[in-house]
């Protein structure tokens, strides 16, 4: 009977070892003790995985030591591949647990890759150390696979059982072995690919893809917000053909699309080619909290609204709605320009962590809303500002705008 430690326990890792503790044993591993302390007693952070599920699971269980992996013979890494500053592949996390887990290897053991990265990543940057530090021969000794995470944190209806799982492995016997291990927890299918190479090139493709569609309609609303249309009406209209594609405009941010693209470009500019489309697409994504900041400027304008010590106030700051995960929130960049302007910028958002907010963007939040403000921004969707009286944050003279075609016409003044 296999026994799996997953290493990094966030909003991939976690859903993982539940799914499979279901079946196997399990030992979930992070390096951050107050995490594991949290589940140990039930608790999820992300909101991924509910108390009770976590208590009911005897075959689940944490720890921030090494030592107490070291039974495993499948280990599957999950920590996070971001970005640094200057847009490039931070493989830290990725290259630091691909050493941890090198120093406990065993002979026939499997280590199976979910992080996102680059093609060739997994067995070019990541198996030697995993040599270096086991002593022991890839392929002969040990064995790798890789399967891309799908997890989409907040959704509640597409849960890792019902998205079908794209595996590999390092030869065919392996490949095969990893997928049985998947489809043993995967309701919707397995679909395995024909190498590692494949598995990795289809993960960042996958948000890719999404980034240069969003950055299309991202365009279309900078164009039509000269012209004096509204965007949302026009893509209405366009819906109406069987064939549209149905987005829409607005923050790109998260762990996925606004990263992991930057993983692709990094391949091909190592190669020797300049990917303009799908830089072109970042480009015009990562500066739409600019182009907000800069419209609601505009309108305050308009409306004879001072802008010096003018107050507004941002209702959202998660990269995305009902969901308390902030990793690379393009709604930061709607406050710092907004700030720019001395402006003084409130944030309200409940679904998100204080501490981390703080931390992470050097943000208070506020916890009440009883003043009145020049300007409204709904930047993230939650359910819960359905429930808001505008009327009552608003100032005679304000101004209101709806970054996610959230809240009715009559409400607003401008959406993207």
């Amino acid at each position: 009977m296999d026994k799996i430690a997953i290493i990094g326990l966030g909003y991939v890792g976690l859903p993982l070892a539940v799914e499979f503790a279901k079946k196997y044993k399990v030992i979930g591993f992070d390096i951050n003790e107050i995490r594991i302390s949290e589940l140990q007693k039930g608790v999820d952070r992300t909101l991924e995985v509910e108390e009770y599920e976590l208590k009911s699971l005897t075959n689940l269980k944490y720890s921030a030591n090494l030592e107490d992996i070291k039974e495993a013979n499948i280990y599957i890494v999950t920590v996070p591949t971001p970005i640094d500053d200057y847009k490039r592949p931070d493989l830290k996390p990725l290259l630091g647990a691909s050493k941890s887990v090198g120093g406990i290897l065993k002979k026939g053991d499997i280590i199976i890759y979910e992080s996102t990265v680059y093609p060739g990543c997994t067995e070019e940057d990541c198996v030697p150390i995993l040599e270096e530090q086991s002593n022991l021969k890839f392929n002969k000794d040990f064995f790798v696979g890789y399967s891309p995470e799908r997890i989409n944190p907040g959704d509640k209806e597409h849960r890792l059982p019902t998205i079908k799982k794209v595996t590999s492995g390092s030869t065919p016997q392996i490949a095969i072995k990893v997928n049985e291990l998947y489809k043993s927890i995967i309701t919707a299918g397995t679909h395995l690919a024909s190498s590692i190479k494949v598995a990795e090139a289809a993960k960042v493709i996958e948000n890719a893809q999404r980034d240069i569609n969003i950055a299309f309609v991202n365009e279309l609303a900078l164009i039509f917000e000269k012209m004096g249309i509204d965007t949302n009406d026009v893509l209405d209209a366009a819906s109406t053909k069987w064939n549209f594609l149905p987005f829409k405009p607005g923050l790109v941010g998260g762990h996925c699309i606004g990263v992991d693209p930057y993983y692709l470009t990094h391949k091909a500019d190592s190669l020797g080619y300049r990917p303009e489309v799908i830089l072109s697409g970042r480009r015009i994504n990562d500066n739409m909290g600019i182009f907000i900041a800069n419209s609601i400027i505009k309108l305050m304008i308009k409306k004879g609204i001072q802008i010096d010590n003018s107050n507004i106030l941002v209702l959202g700051i998660t990269f995305k709605e009902n969901c308390p995960d902030i990793r690379n929130s393009k709604v930061i960049d709607i406050i710092r320009e907004l700030k720019e302007f001395n402006i003084d910028v409130d944030v309200c958002d409940s679904s998100a962590d204080k501490q981390e907010v703080k931390e992470e963007y050097g943000v208070d939040l506020i916890n009440n809303l009883n003043k009145k403000y020049d300007g409204v921004v709904l930047a993230v969707s939650h359910n819960e500002f359905k429930k808001l009286n505008l009327k009552e944050l608003k100032k005679d003279k304000c101004v209101v705008y709806d970054v996610k075609s959230f809240l009715r016409k009559d409400e607003i003044d401008l959406r993207l």
